[in-house]
């Protein structure tokens, strides 16, 4: 994968006052893999102090669409059509870790999916997967 695509994902990911708001970062970027991590923050977190299903939802939705976007013409954005999350296990620790991947690349729509790990001391587990579809729109 050549550095201006590199480049378009992370000027896009800035972009997004949502991620800078969650704390995420993006943390790896090659060819239909994207990853990014966001701390567990006291806003972000649910009532019995585990990371929110938003939190999770939001990491991951991105991780899978920037995914999406390493195997597009460079004049190509995403957006999600359609994304189904499971969540199984509560986000326990200090810090989230969404893998994006591409499932099927399209010229219409991009299948995607993305696991979630929470990681504590270490330890990874892994607290949700999700599955969608993107869909490539002009710049």
């Amino acid at each position: 994968m050549d550095q201006a695509n590199i480049d378009r994902i992370a000027n896009s990911f800035g972009a997004q006052s949502m991620m800078e708001t969650l704390g995420a970062q993006l943390s790896e970027v090659s060819e239909g893999l994207v990853r990014i991590t966001a701390p567990i923050l006291e806003g972000t977190r649910q009532q019995q102090g585990f990371g929110h299903a938003g939190l999770t939802f939001s990491i991951g939705d991105s991780a899978a669409g920037y995914a999406a976007l390493t195997m597009l013409p460079m004049d190509q954005e995403v957006v999600t059509a359609e994304i189904k999350i499971n969540l199984l296990a509560p986000a326990r620790g200090d810090l989230l870790i969404a893998t994006g991947r591409v499932i099927k690349p399209g010229k219409r729509l991009v299948v995607v999916t993305s696991e979630v790990h929470a990681e504590l001391d270490g330890k990874q587990t892994l607290v949700a997967i999700l599955q969608g579809t993107m869909v490539p729109v002009a710049n």
